[in-house]
């Protein structure tokens, strides 16, 4: 059976052409070879090129779970995975993740492992290779955050946390100058760990503080602690050396110091075991403090909460807390004049 071509229309080509030209296509346009598709790289191939791209931060936190799927997709292209297949995947990640005294289920396990796809294919995305429609990770939900178990420490919980990581242990000085560090200012570990020699206003009683995001902030800290923070950068960095909290044989200190010092915190307090209690419970207990005491804006500042969030609407946009404002909280808090406090 053989098909004859319809004849077409005068008006109707006419019309053709018409919208062809407005749109800027011409018929050697329609005429010409499409270009061949790029390439779709191998899962493995491009969790290598992600791997480089993203933050030191990024990378401690997904490389792990990029691994776990090189195990099952290496060799296959980015766009050859289906939805089914990660919910497959973050499946078997819950059920075989590695149990911690405070694990919640596998909840935070799943919820990193679609977080680590979605970090991956949007970068897959904006490099051409799916389309925001071919997007595997995108339909995958991500589980409901749980609401968080931490909270403030009592005044007479946090005076027991000071006394024994300041009695105890084979450096007690570095662990009371972290501890007092993380109450007075309320910063991240890697606030704490990125603090460098040079970091430090002796005469304004500051700090840079360089927080995730790439955030930075002047920080204001009570003599005292300023006083020590020059004491240990004298006694323990060397010469030309960048990061300022070291053990006393100069070596930096890292994420490790923070999880020896808990663990034996836990061993002379049982209720820091029971609530598995961390550094972070110090930032809720700062900053629950100066909220109460010095509202909101003041708190936010002081946390270094990004501007744009949702936290309280666009008002905060307007509404920032001054350095001295925050001065005047330490110093409030620490008992100790500030010479920024207003």
């Amino acid at each position: 059976m053989t098909s004859t071509a319809i004849p077409a229309n005068r008006a109707d080509v006419e019309a053709a052409r018409l919208l062809l030209n407005r749109m800027g296509i011409s018929i050697a346009d329609l005429q010409c070879e499409q270009p061949t598709p790029k390439p779709v790289p191998t899962f493995e191939q491009y969790v290598e090129v992600v791997s480089a791209a993203v933050s030191d931060s990024s990378r401690r936190a997904y490389g792990s779970y990029w691994k776990r799927a090189l195990t099952k997709w290496a060799g296959r292209p980015l766009d050859d995975i289906k939805a089914s297949e990660i919910e497959s995947l973050v499946e078997e990640v819950k059920a075989t993740r590695v149990l911690r005294s405070n694990g919640r289920g596998g909840h935070g396990s799943a919820e990193n492992m679609i977080a680590a796809l979605r970090c991956l294919y949007r970068r897959a995305v904006a490099d051409g290779y799916v389309t925001e429609a071919q997007n595997p990770a995108l339909k995958v939900a991500k589980p409901k955050r749980l609401q968080s178990t931490r909270r403030a420490l009592a005044d007479a919980r946090l005076a027991e946390v000071n006394a024994i990581a300041g009695t105890t242990g084979d450096d007690p000085a570095l662990d009371a100058l972290l501890i007092r560090l993380h109450t007075e200012t309320a910063c991240r570990r890697g606030g704490a760990l990125a603090l460098t020699v040079d970091d430090l206003d002796e005469e304004q009683c500051l700090i840079l503080l360089r927080e995730k995001g790439g955030t930075s902030r002047w920080q204001p800290v009570s003599p005292t602690l300023m006083r020590h923070l020059r004491q240990h950068a004298d006694e323990r960095c060397p010469e030309g050396s960048v990061q300022l909290l070291r053990y006393r044989d100069g070596r930096p200190v890292t994420r490790r110091r923070y999880d020896h010092i808990w663990v034996r915190l836990a061993r002379h307090l049982p209720w820091v075991a029971k609530q598995k209690v961390s550094t972070h419970w110090l930032r809720h207990t700062t900053l629950t403090w100066v909220e109460r005491n010095f509202g909101f804006a003041v708190a936010r500042e002081f946390a270094g909460h990004a501007e744009g969030g949702n936290d309280a609407g666009s008002t905060t946009t307007y509404v920032r807390a001054t350095i001295h404002e925050l001065a005047a909280a330490v110093a409030a808090m620490t008992g100790e004049p500030h010479p920024l406090a207003t």
